[in-house]
């Protein structure tokens, strides 16, 4: 594993290549036991929860467009900056986490995940 820049805090884990996107817009890993999917929105990258909060489909299967991340089940939809369900739905945000591009690989911090 690539080692963590030493201006960055522990808990910024290094979660893949961006090569990992050439032929995919969604990357799911497993990083310290959490599930979690990487997305590619045009030239923005975010990271968040694999599980939908709604009926835990795997959004590793959804779609990604216009900054939002499209539930393959129910079609809800969440904005990628903070997580947010679309209208008509009343379930919780999707967690959402902070992610950096440093170099050729995409880094999340995991930090407000219990280890």
């Amino acid at each position: 594993m690539t080692a963590v820049p030493t201006d960055m805090p522990a808990r910024w884990i290094h979660a893949c290549g961006l090569e990992a996107f050439d032929r995919r817009t969604i990357v799911a890993v497993n990083l310290l036991g959490q599930d979690v999917i990487l997305i590619r929105d045009a030239d923005r990258f975010f990271a968040a929860e694999r599980a939908c909060p709604h009926e835990g489909a795997d959004l590793a299967h959804g779609r990604c467009s216009g900054g939002s991340l499209f539930c393959p089940r129910h079609s809800a939809w969440f904005d990628l900056q903070d997580g947010a369900v679309s209208p008509g739905w009343s379930f919780p945000a999707l967690r959402i986490y902070p992610v950096r591009v440093i170099g050729d690989g995409l880094w999340i911090d995991l930090s407000d995940v219990a280890p």
